[in-house]
């Protein structure tokens, strides 16, 4: 496996890791409550903006692996979309570098 491809799988793993760690936390501290979690994400102008930057930032890379999983048929990549709503664009865009950069045969 070549460098870059490590690199982009250690920052798949650490983004999958990470905001999750601080997901948990507050959902122990504030009950398992999705809805209360969205109303947190925002509590003021700041987070909303934040979180309307990561909204689009998940909608054009969908987009962007969709357009590529259609013209280079590399299905697998396709995980990097639930990866990217369920976890964040911190874990989905360099899940599908690192599954967009294997080797072709």
């Amino acid at each position: 496996m070549s460098p870059l491809r490590m690199i982009y799988l250690a920052l798949a793993v650490w983004g999958a890791i990470h905001p999750m760690f601080y997901f948990i936390q507050w959902f122990h501290a504030e009950g398992w409550d999705i809805m209360k979690m969205v109303d947190a994400w925002h509590s003021n102008t700041a987070s909303s903006g934040l979180v309307w930057d990561l909204t689009i930032a998940a909608a054009a890379l969908t987009v962007w692996i969709l357009a590529e999983v259609f013209t280079r048929r590399n299905w697998s990549a396709v995980i990097a979309i639930p990866a990217t709503f369920c976890i964040g664009v911190s874990c989905g865009l360099p899940l599908y570098l690192f599954l967009r950069t294997r080797p072709v045969s």
